[in-house]
């Protein structure tokens, strides 16, 4: 297993971090001035690609994410490249929802029909609640690159242990669309939203 950290920080959920809120506040999730007062605007973003075939310095998907948190001015926290191993994925995914960095992690590869596709089940089982809207989402949005062939698309997202967690697909323009498109735009809000009790503690 092939691993790369940058801009470690301190492992453990208590470290976690609990900064840049602004506004009002809703605790009903509705749009209005003040809907964003949880929001977290620098998030650490934990990047994961899922691949037996490839290491980090031929990550097309993975260097499309990295580029796109650090865009919007997010921090990656930690990228590492694992087997497509279920028991290591959901190892890895495990371990990074609780360190003390890590706002939200984003995977890539191993969302597909092939019998070592299995990031979808590994990760599933971590989460306390699902995000369906993202998976519909994130289709409704390939259908223009690639058509009907979206059907064989399980990109997946929920929140495990108060983190965001989206699962994509290991092409590099499904990477990029993801997080261009849903994942910086929404994860600021979801992981506020989803840590909001442990913040006002």
């Amino acid at each position: 297993m092939n691993t790369a950290d940058a801009t470690m920080g301190e492992d453990g959920a208590n470290g976690r971090n609990q900064h840049h809120h602004d506004g009002g506040g809703d605790e009903h999730g509705h749009d209005h001035p003040g809907h964003h007062h949880h929001d977290i605007h620098d998030l650490g973003i934990a990047i994961v690609t899922v691949s037996s075939s490839r290491g980090l310095d031929e990550d097309a998907a993975g260097d499309a994410i990295a580029e796109a948190v650090t865009h919007a001015g997010h921090t990656v926290t930690v990228r590492e490249l694992i087997n497509d191993d279920a028991d290591t994925v959901q190892n890895i995914v495990n371990r990074l929802v609780n360190r003390g960095d890590t706002d939200c992690v984003v995977t890539t590869g191993g969302t597909g029909v092939t019998p070592d596709d299995v990031t979808v089940e590994a990760t599933e089982p971590l989460f306390d609640k699902r995000l369906p809207g993202f998976g519909e989402l994130f289709r409704s949005l390939s259908r223009e690159e690639i058509g009907t062939r979206v059907v064989g698309t399980r990109a997946t997202a929920g929140i495990a242990d108060g983190v965001p967690v989206f699962c994509l697909p290991g092409s590099e323009s499904a990477a990029r669309l993801g997080v261009e498109s849903i994942v910086v735009e929404e994860a600021p809000h979801l992981a506020g939203l989803a840590r909001r009790e442990e913040a006002e503690e």
